[in-house]
């Protein structure tokens, strides 16, 4: 869900275009989005700050006509599923969370063991079996295991990546600071390669790329969206080279399809990086995990859900159950030092009081 400032910055942009003082320039405009979900992202942002950030804050909020959707479409129509739907409205609004801020886990959800070995079992079950075309698209297209923070999504990947077969490729980045001619009074520069090659960033690729030839990938980049090619994109590696690679789209309308992903530059100016840090690397990570923020908007038949880092913002946890198409399809792990199954459940309550 997009930052307020976005939407402004269009309704100005279109009234000063149209020469129209309406709104959108008198233009009709659709948007989607569901307040149970993530917020827009506001870097070490205060709750105030991500409320202030979304649309309904803005006054153009006041001037839209309000449509409401009431069945998941995601759930088939028997008493199960549709338990489960009402389940996920009630953890939507925080109902069936406690005054500590945890909710129960279904018993459904929950694996033999709780453990990340026995999550791998139940999503990918057989993962070092070796899997051949279509049967390996429609195996990966149709599952993934989520988790809320970068760094378990990056283990959690290479986890899986040891079991999987294949051999393993590893190409490394050429990273540099931009507009960087300084050096120290040894004459070395500032920032060696060893740490920028150690930065990691939401947007960035990783410097050291581990692959398997058969692995699922995720585009970090918009390369050519009329083709299929774009952020959150998922395919399946078929070659590679140290230039270039060829992944076979898994999802969307293009599934099926082959393209060519060459290297690109890459500039990261995140607020936790000093400077501008510029990445030369294939602009692909890999997709047996993705992040909780980075699945919203997606349907998967079976769901992995890593809670043992527990959720950190409004929806997370909402959007995690509820990527799934089935009650029956779903499974998590908890913290390992709870010895029920519960987990952070974050509700900002004024965000659902638009309506």
């Amino acid at each position: 869900m997009l930052n307020r400032n976005a939407f402004e910055a269009v309704d100005r942009c279109l009234r000063d275009i149209r020469r129209d003082n309406r709104l959108f320039g008198g233009v009709t405009i659709v948007f989607g989005g569901d307040y149970q979900q993530i917020l827009p992202v506001v870097p070490r942002a205060t709750q105030p700050d991500i409320v202030s950030a979304s649309l309904f804050c803005s006054p153009i909020w006041w001037q839209l006509r309000l449509l409401k959707l009431v069945r998941n479409m995601r759930v088939q129509d028997d008493p199960e599923e549709m338990q489960f739907a009402q389940w996920l409205v009630d953890v939507g609004h925080g109902r069936l969370t406690d005054a500590d801020g945890n909710v129960d886990i279904p018993p459904d959800f929950c694996c033999q063991e709780n453990t990340v070995e026995s999550l791998i079992d139940e999503i990918y079950p057989n993962i070092g079996a070796p899997l051949h075309p279509p049967h390996a698209d429609q195996f990966f297209s149709g599952r993934a295991i989520l988790s809320a923070r970068n760094a378990d999504v990056n283990s959690l990947n290479h986890t899986i990546l040891d079991l999987f077969p294949g051999d393993l490729i590893e190409v490394h980045s050429a990273d540099s600071v931009m507009h960087d001619s300084q050096n120290n009074q040894d004459g070395e520069l500032l920032y060696p390669a060893e740490y920028l090659n150690s930065i990691t960033s939401s947007g960035l690729p990783l410097a050291h790329l581990k692959l398997k030839i058969g692995c699922p990938l995720m585009l970090l980049r918009n390369l050519d969206p009329q083709r299929g090619l774009c952020n959150g994109s998922r395919g399946i590696l078929t070659r590679m080279t140290d230039r270039v690679m060829e992944m076979r789209l898994i999802s969307g309308a293009h599934a099926g399809e082959t393209h060519f992903i060459p290297r690109i530059k890459l500039i990261s100016e995140e607020a936790d990086i000093p400077f501008p840090l510029c990445r030369q690397q294939f602009p692909v990570r890999l997709a047996f995990c993705m992040s909780i923020n980075k699945a919203q908007g997606q349907s998967l038949g079976h769901v992995g859900l890593d809670f043992r880092s527990a959720v950190f913002t409004h929806g997370q946890f909402y959007v995690a159950v509820s990527r799934a198409t089935s009650v029956h399809r779903v499974k998590a792990i908890w913290g390992p030092n709870s010895s029920e199954p519960k987990t952070k459940n974050i509700v900002y309550q004024e965000v659902l009081q638009i309506d």
